[in-house]
């Protein structure tokens, strides 16, 4: 059967050791992903499903996580439904830039479902060649982040033309929001045990903002799959989250950046689903005696909760692995995790 700890997580079930999972697990600070780059694109590892296999299998293979992800972006939707998607060293370009001209010339939802039926069967591939006892798991980009990055070509700095257009936003949403759930329906026919819904951008506006302008899109693909996406939001605070519509039955989890207490998200979230996070990966680059140090610390109040209190943690990074990353220290994370937390 898949992770014992992942489906623990998943249903709530008290254990004293979590899984563990990173973001961006596969990529490049992995000499895996290296030696497959040496010879095929980003963009093939993406797409060729056996590639993308190969790509999520590396990792699980090398560090021991308890589950694997989908290899892929967040962007395909974007290009699916008719922007121009390309990567160089620099990172993905779309072209041209979203504007309500752009929009009214995107593909139905219909026509660009077509366009991500690669990832289900990387999906499907992936899971033939992770070892049984691993969990797979599937993610989307948040409707807002993709908006973002429609309209800005990425999410820093003001973000002034995305929040000072909502009407252009609503239009791209009630397109969006409907091509997301069926790109999830692929992924979860694919294999995928839970899809995470990855808002990077959702801290950029205030909570209330937040909860008036956007947090309905994501509630409506929350409830499309009961109990199989977990929702992750990059900077957001607690008061973006404390809304009703987020009930216990909206997502099975919730992932949170290394800016909260992963204490005090377990209290709020973690009667609710999972709790995925959230150590600062930043801190990864830290000399090895240093790091350890300061996993230790991180930990030490998570390994004084009970088990019941640490019900649903799924342990890992409040963001994704950053290029350069050492990989003795991402060893070290995975040992003392589980040295400690046990």
């Amino acid at each position: 059967m898949p992770s014992e700890r992942f489906q623990n997580a998943l249903r709530g079930v008290p254990q004293t050791t979590p899984p563990v999972w990173m973001m961006r697990q596969a990529g490049r600070y992995h000499w895996h992903y290296q030696e497959l780059r040496k010879k095929h694109s980003f963009v093939d590892l993406c797409r060729v499903p056996e590639l993308a296999a190969e790509a999520a299998r590396g990792p699980v293979a090398d560090f021991d996580f308890d589950l694997a992800i989908l290899f892929s972006d967040i962007l395909f939707p974007l290009e699916a439904l008719g922007l121009g998607l390309s990567y160089d060293d620099g990172g993905p370009k779309l072209e041209p830039k979203l504007d309500a001209s752009q929009l009214a010339r995107f593909r139905s939802v219909e026509d660009a479902v077509p366009h991500l039926e690669f990832q289900r069967e990387a999906m499907r591939l992936t899971r033939q060649v992770l070892p049984a006892d691993k969990s797979l798991i599937g993610f989307v980009g948040g409707v807002w982040t993709l908006f973002v990055y429609a309209v800005e070509g990425s999410h820093q700095g003001s973000l002034r033309k995305s929040k000072a257009d909502p009407a252009l936003y609503r239009a791209f949403a009630d397109r969006m929001t409907p091509l997301l759930i069926e790109n999830i329906r692929l992924q979860l026919d694919g294999g995928a045990e839970c899809v995470m819904l990855l808002d990077t951008a959702a801290g950029e506006p205030s909570p209330d903002w937040f909860r008036r302008e956007l947090l309905g899109d994501v509630v409506r693909i929350g409830q499309a799959f009961p109990g199989k996406i977990g929702y992750y939001s990059k900077g957001s605070q607690p008061a973006h989250l404390r809304d009703p519509r987020l009930d216990d039955k909206t997502f099975a989890g919730y992932g949170v950046d290394w800016r909260w207490d992963m204490t005090e998200a377990l209290g709020m979230f973690g009667s609710r689903g999972f709790v995925q996070g959230n150590f600062d990966p930043a801190l990864l680059f830290l000399s090895p005696d240093a790091f350890a140090d300061a996993l230790r610390r991180w930990l030490e109040p998570l390994a004084a909760l009970s088990p019941e209190a640490r019900r649903g943690w799924v342990c890992g990074l409040g963001h994704g692995l950053l290029p350069a990353t050492p990989e003795e220290n991402v060893r070290t994370f995975v040992r003392i995790v589980r040295e400690m937390i046990r």
